[in-house]
């Protein structure tokens, strides 16, 4: 066969070539007669690299109409559901920048540092402890939460800002029988101390990366609620229930007597007995009833 342009074209070898590049299906329908159709294969997309507004976490404190897509949070040592990126910190929390081309002009001068070391990736995952400093203007702050679970910026000094908490999730042994912990932000240290086990924390020395004290996850330890209804809740635990084949329950009691309950998943301990190793941010984590809430609003006024 010849095209317009005088070529000749096989037909023979485009059939093959069509039917190599794409999967023949034949469906019989319900009168019996038989039809040929051609499904092309779908391929891998990879990941998602955005984000909707509406779909962000809740603990973010984003305002619905603020835009259609939110900033989404780069791979690192928190989950996705459990961080927040630079840029709401200094866009949002912070107000050091009015536009997201400002926030990547002071990462790029290398400002802002998380647990010591300087960090210039916008979309960086901060979570739940760490340390935000900010040599330029002599600030430190902890990432905490508050009583309704939101991210808060507590600002700390400088003895503070050196050290963080550090919560074990499992220890295992490496290669030759060496023995190291993995902390809940991916830190792997080697040749803890052998009375130092899952759910217990430790006092991590940002500068030499290394464990100074423990904490035993035990009744009568202050602990903070990281997840749940309860998130940002801070008190003692009073009972542990353990459940077969199911979660371990804990209860615990803040300041005032009210008692509730969360999963051992949730806790994250602060201290030994009621005095906790970091400072608080405001309301020391008790939460106030709504009828409480307005009262002190009203006594404010």
């Amino acid at each position: 066969m010849l095209a317009s342009n005088g070529r000749s074209i096989d037909v023979n070898s485009q059939k093959k070539s069509l039917t190599s590049r794409s999967e023949l299906k034949r469906d019989k329908s319900s009168s019996g007669s038989s039809e040929l159709r051609f499904q092309t294969p779908t391929m891998a997309r990879g990941l998602k690299k955005h984000l909707k507004r509406l779909n962000a976490p809740t603990i973010w404190g984003l305002d619905k109409l603020g835009g259609a897509f939110a900033p989404k949070p780069s791979s690192g040592p928190h989950k996705s559901r459990e961080c927040l990126p630079l840029v709401l910190i200094i866009r949002n929390k912070l107000k050091y920048a009015l536009t997201y081309r400002e926030v990547i002009a002071i990462l790029m001068q290398r400002h802002i540092q998380v647990d010591g070391k300087v960090r210039t990736d916008k979309t960086y995952p901060a979570g739940f402890m760490d340390v935000v400093s900010i040599p330029k203007t002599n600030e430190c702050f902890r990432l905490l939460y508050d009583t309704k679970g939101r991210f808060r910026l507590h600002s700390i000094k400088d003895e503070e800002a050196k050290f963080k908490l550090c919560k074990v999730r499992t220890i295992s042994f490496g290669q030759k029988g060496i023995p190291y912990l993995n902390t809940y932000d991916g830190r792997p240290i080697r040749y803890p101390d052998p009375l130092i086990k899952p759910n217990d924390t430790i006092k991590l020395d940002l500068e030499e990366n290394k464990v100074v004290e423990f904490i035993k996850f035990d009744v009568g330890n202050v602990v903070m609620v990281t997840g749940g209804r309860n998130r940002g809740r801070v008190g003692v635990i009073k009972n542990r229930e353990k459940h077969k084949g199911s979660f371990e329950t804990i209860h615990i009691q803040d300041a005032t007597g009210h008692e509730f309950a969360t999963r051992l998943g949730n806790v994250f301990t602060l201290g030994k007995g009621t005095k906790p190793w970091v400072s608080l941010p405001k309301g020391k984590g008790i939460k106030l009833t709504i009828i409480e809430e307005a009262r002190k609003r009203l006594a404010a006024q």
